[in-house]
């Protein structure tokens, strides 16, 4: 049974840093694509990050350049925007569909970390 527990959420200014991390347990590491996502309040849920089994990474074209996925399943964000704010999640998937960054390719999700960014 997969677990992921995400950590590191907080609030900061525009143009500072934050650094999630994603504990897994339940798996071997080398059977899943991990992603990140983020949810803002009205809006769905959105991938942002991923990385492969191989290492190979995937960003969204709004974090690209500011935001960097880790084979430790870390999310380094740098220069935060407001719009960055949302609920970030950490999930595990497969598929077409996880190297694409769509939510259906990822059956294991934790529970979510806050971003505010003011």
């Amino acid at each position: 049974h997969v677990q992921l527990v995400e950590s590191g959420g907080g609030s900061v200014q525009a143009g500072g840093s934050l650094r999630l991390s994603c504990s897994a347990s339940g798996y071997t590491h080398d059977r899943y694509c991990m992603a990140w996502f983020r949810q803002a309040p009205g809006k769905e849920r959105e991938g942002i990050a991923a990385i492969d089994i191989d290492g190979t990474t995937t960003y969204a074209e709004s974090v690209k350049g500011r935001f960097t996925i880790s084979p430790d399943k870390s999310l380094q964000m740098d220069n935060l925007k407001p719009e960055d704010s949302a609920m970030y999640y950490c999930a595990a998937g497969r598929g077409v569909d996880a190297h694409l960054l769509r939510p259906s390719g990822y059956g294991y999700w934790g529970q979510g970390t806050q971003v505010t960014v003011s």
